[in-house]
């Protein structure tokens, strides 16, 4: 990519996700005119909603996963982002015009060293240089893809950049779960301040990972995110902190708690546990507690993140801590979303049901340096 394209596409992705204030309070955003926005009941239907939703503005694919090959041990992410333009822009009928944005990360953590690279896409659907099919998951950036095989289930991975490569298969070991209630996830007070939010939370994976120009047969288990909506954030929200877990004695969970800028928790803030057999439960805020156990100073942009985590769920009989495989897991992301944010593989140890167990799994962390996230 030249330095110059670099750095249209960069100005761009901070536009349209750092969207301008309404001009009134009775008026919708500019941004926000002709998208639908995510409002309960809404009934998930697949293999459909694996597939884009043009008709909301922000949708985003995102897979992560811990793999080995023998002894050494990789985290991974593979992220695509479909983020809708102004009504200006989707009237025009030309080829370029920016109708979309599409935006992906790559990042691997290479966990027996302790050392993580990534890299970045943007690009336009134009001349089918990047596109996410509104009839089947199908996901491109350049020749970063995300599919679904013609069998129904088998999703397929694929990102090169220099030195930096995924070919995976990922099958799917448990159904989708749905989060939230009544199909929507709540993320503040005020309507469509949500999205629609299914997890496959568990999916064998094999294939290749290739890292410094090194290639690796790899397996291991992955966990795919699929989200979608309009305008996700309330206002005075600074950023938020996602775990995705696996636990050895088969219980999954997912649980996101979002800051206010004031300090303090929004009461929204929630989570899913999986159980072995499937079964599936909403988790208030009030169900679970999350303390901060260290801290890690990132050299590269100055954010304080926290590094170690206490969780506590009673009513689950969990008592779990969680920490980085690495420390330094934080991406920069100038050339795409403008978002610096850290997403690193991390470690599970703890309590459950009485017994011990450990796990693994991914945490996202935002807002901690750089602005705020605008979806």
């Amino acid at each position: 990519m030249s330095p110059g394209r670099r750095l249209a596409l960069a100005l761009l992705g901070a536009a349209i996700l750092a969207p301008p204030q309404a001009a009134s309070r009775s008026a919708p955003p500019p941004w926000r005119e002709g998208y639908r926005l995510a409002v309960a009941p809404y009934r998930f239907r697949f293999p459909r909603d694996h597939a884009s939703h043009p008709a909301y503005r922000v949708e985003w694919w995102y897979s992560t996963g811990r793999v080995a090959a023998g002894e050494r041990r990789f985290g991974y992410e593979l992220t695509f982002f479909r983020v809708g333009m102004a009504a200006a822009w989707r009237a025009s009928r030309s080829a370029w015009a920016p109708r979309d944005v599409l935006l992906a990360h790559l990042a691997i953590t290479d966990e027996s060293r302790g050392r993580f690279r990534w890299t970045e896409l943007a690009q336009r659907p134009a001349l089918g240089l990047a596109g996410a099919d509104s009839t089947r998951y199908h996901v491109w950036v350049d020749g970063w893809s995300a599919r679904l095989d013609a069998d129904g289930r088998t999703q397929r991975l694929v990102a090169r950049a220099r030195g930096l490569a995924l070919d995976l298969a990922l099958v799917p070991l448990r159904p989708p779960v749905v989060h939230g209630v009544g199909g929507i996830s709540v993320k503040g007070p005020g309507e469509g301040h949500a999205s629609h939010y299914y997890s496959f939370t568990r999916l064998a994976t094999q294939g290749t990972l290739t890292l410094d120009g090194r290639s690796f047969p790899v397996s291991g288990v992955s966990w795919m995110d699929h989200e979608f909506g309009t305008s996700q954030l309330a206002p005075g929200q600074a950023g938020w902190d996602w775990f995705g877990l696996r636990l050895g004695d088969g219980r999954d969970l997912m649980l996101y708690r979002l800051r206010l800028r004031g300090g303090g928790i929004e009461p929204a803030s929630s989570g899913t546990l999986v159980e072995p057999d499937g079964q599936v439960r909403h988790l208030a805020l009030a169900d679970w507690s999350l303390e901060e156990t260290a801290r890690w100073r990132s050299p590269a942009s100055g954010g304080v993140y926290p590094a170690g985590w206490r969780l506590r769920i009673p009513g689950a009989g969990l008592d779990l801590t969680v920490r980085p495989t690495v420390p330094d897991q934080e991406l920069v992301t100038g050339g795409s979303t403008g978002v610096t944010y850290w997403e690193g593989s991390v470690l599970v140890q703890g309590i459950s049901r009485g017994r011990a167990v450990a796990g693994d799994g991914y945490v996202e962390l935002t807002g901690y340096a750089g602005r705020p996230p605008g979806f």
